[in-house]
C-alpha cells in the first residue's frame, strides 16, 4: 500500500477532537490547533512542517484544507513559507512571562569553581574516542541478532568472558564468566548487595572509618547500620573485625588503595580480613576502584584471590575509561550468585548491551591494556608535577597510586584553606569530610587532592591556584 501513513516523514500530533465531534469545520480546527502549538512552544520556532500533500494524506483530509490553513497562519505571522525552504514556524520573540514569587526574590549567585582538584574523577578528556569508535564498529558488525534483544541478567557473555581473562591476568582475580554479574557501576552493585545482605538478615556491616559518605548512605538507606574500622598507614584495622560481634555480617574495604588516605592494606591485615570472613561466615566487599594505577611498582593483586568464596570483587570502568559508560562488574561467590541475580531481576536492563559488546571488543583487541598503560604514565606525570609544585613545604602521604594524593596541613588549618581555595576559584576537599560519624579515631588536618579531574589546558592554572592558596 504505497500511500499508507506509515510511509510519510515527520510525525506531527494535533488535537482535532473538536472536528470529530462536529463542532467546527476541518480548516478552522486545523488552523487553531497549529496556532496553539506554535503559541505554547510545542512547535518551536524554525520547525519545518510537512508539505500540504503529505500532511493532508496523514490526516485523511483534502490537500486544499491544509493549504488554506497554512496560508491563514502565514498571513497572521505564525508561519513562514519560502521557495525551497518549505513551511516553517516563524522565528519570532516569545511572549515574556511574569516572574513568579520565587523569581522576584534576589538571591546571591553561587558561581561554579573555575578549577577543581576534587577526587573521584578521571581525566574524561583523555577518553579514547577513536579506539572506542573502532571497537564499536567491529562489535556491531560481528554482533549476532539476539544481541539486540534482552540479555541474560548477568550481562553479555562476550564481556563476561573478556573480563574473566583480563581480571585474572591483571588483578589476580579468580573469575569464572558465569560468576561475573554486570551492573551500572559501583553504586548499583552496592545496592544489589545490600538488598541481598538484608534478605540474609544481616543488620550491621563494617566500613572504613574514613570513606565516602555516599557509600555509607547507600548501606544505611538499605537498613544496614555501618560500623567504622580505624584506618592508619597500613589501611583498615581488620583485626578489629573480630570485636564487632555476630551482628556484623559483612565489611566494605578498599584494599589496593584505601580511599581517601591512599594506604595499601598490608598482607597481615588482608589475612586478618579473610580469617574473619571464614570464621564468622561473613562477606568481604572489595572495592577495587583504581587498582590498575600503581606507579612505583606492579599493582598489588586483588584481595579476592585469597578466598574467592568469601570475597565479592567489585570493579568499574569509571576510573579507567569514563563514568558516563555506567559500566561495572561483580565477581560473586557461588553461593551468592542466585541471590544477586534475583535482586537484579530477570534480564539485563541496567547497562546497554551494545556498550557491553564494545567494551568486550576493546578489551579483547588489547586497546584497553594500551589505554590503561597510557593513562598510568599520564597520571604518574601529573602526580609528580603536583608534588613538585608544592616544593616540599607540605608532606604528601599515601602510596604512589590512583588519582589522588593526601596533602598534610598544619593543625587547625584545614577549613580555612578549603575556604581560601574557593576564593581562588579552586574546589578542594578536606580529609575531615570523609570521617564516619561514629568513629573515635583522630583525623589529621589534610586535603584530598584529585589530580585526574582537570583537563590538560586547565592543569597549569589549577596548580597555580593551589599554590596561591597554601600558606607560605
Amino acid at each position: 500500500m504505497t500511500d499508507s501513513w506509515a510511509t510519510y516523514g515527520a510525525d506531527l500530533h494535533l488535537d482535532l477532537s473538536a472536528v470529530a465531534a462536529g463542532e467546527r469545520g476541518l480548516r478552522a480546527a486545523l488552523t487553531e490547533s497549529l496556532r496553539e502549538a506554535a503559541r505554547n512552544g510545542r512547535l518551536a520556532p524554525g520547525t519545518r512542517l510537512p508539505s500540504s500533500r503529505t500532511f493532508a494524506a496523514d490526516l485523511g483530509i483534502a490537500r486544499n484544507t491544509v493549504a488554506e490553513a497554512y496560508a491563514e497562519l502565514v498571513a497572521e505571522g505564525w508561519l513562514t513559507a519560502r521557495q525551497g525552504s518549505g513551511t516553517r514556524v516563524a522565528e519570532r520573540a516569545r511572549p515574556r512571562r511574569a516572574p513568579g514569587p520565587a523569581a522576584r526574590v534576589r538571591r546571591p549567585v553561587r558561581r561554579a569553581p573555575a578549577y577543581s582538584l576534587v577526587p573521584g574523577s578521571p581525566d574524561v578528556g583523555a577518553f579514547p574516542r577513536a579506539g572506542w569508535l573502532a571497537a564499536a564498529r567491529r562489535a556491531l558488525t560481528d554482533a549476532p541478532n539476539e544481541a539486540f534483544g534482552y540479555s541474560d541478567a548477568r550481562g553479555r557473555i562476550e564481556l563476561r568472558e573478556a573480563l574473566a581473562g583480563y581480571l585474572a591476568r591483571a588483578r589476580g582475580v579468580y573469575a569464572d564468566p558465569d560468576r561475573i554479574v554486570l551492573c551500572a557501576g559501583f553504586v548499583h552493585a552496592v545496592r544489589l548487595l545490600a538488598r541481598v545482605l538484608r534478605a540474609r538478615r544481616v543488620r550491621e556491616m563494617a566500613v572504613e572509618g574514613l570513606s565516602l559518605d555516599l557509600h555509607r548512605d547507600l548501606l544505611t538507606g538499605a537498613g544496614l547500620r555501618t560500623r567504622p574500622l580505624w584506618v592508619d598507614e597500613a589501611g583498615a584495622r581488620t583485626p578489629d573485625l573480630a570485636g564487632l560481634g555476630p551482628r556484623a555480617g559483612a565489611v566494605l574495604l578498599t584494599p589496593a588503595h584505601q580511599f581517601p588516605t591512599g594506604a595499601a592494606l598490608t598482607p597481615e591485615r588482608r589475612a586478618a580480613a579473610v580469617d574473619w570472613a571464614r570464621t564468622t561466615g561473613g562477606l568481604i566487599l572489595e572495592d577495587d576502584y583504581d587498582g590498575e594505577f600503581r606507579y612505583d611498582r606492579q599493582p598489588v593483586g586483588a584481595l579476592q584471590g585469597l578466598d574467592p568464596d568469601r570475597v565479592v570483587y567489585l570493579g568499574t570502568a569509571s576510573k579507567s575509561l569514563a563514568p558516563a559508560l555506567r559500566m561495572g562488574w561483580m565477581v560473586v561467590p557461588p553461593d551468592l550468585l542466585e541471590e544477586v541475580l534475583a535482586a537484579k531481576g530477570p534480564a539485563e536492563w541496567t547497562s546497554s548491551g551494545l556498550d557491553q559488546l564494545t567494551l568486550a571488543e576493546f578489551i579483547r583487541s588489547g586497546a584497553y591494556d594500551r589505554h590503561v598503560r597510557a593513562m598510568r604514565l599520564r597520571y604518574r606525570r601529573r602526580r609528580d608535577e603536583l608534588v613538585a609544585a608544592l616544593g616540599g613545604g607540605f608532606p604528601v602521604s599515601g602510596i604512589a597510586a590512583g588519582l589522588h594524593v593526601v596533602l598534610d596541613l598544619p593543625e587547625g588549618s584545614e577549613r580555612s584553606i578549603v575556604q581560601a581555595a574557593a576564593w581562588q576559584g579552586l574546589a578542594v576537599e578536606g580529609l575531615a569530610r570523609y570521617r564516619h560519624p561514629e568513629t573515635e579515631m583522630p583525623v589529621r588536618e589534610a586535603l584530598v587532592l584529585g589530580y585526574g579531574t582537570p583537563t590538560d589546558s586547565a592543569w597549569a592554572p589549577t596548580l597555580a591556584a593551589l599554590t596561591a592558596t597554601l600558606p607560605s
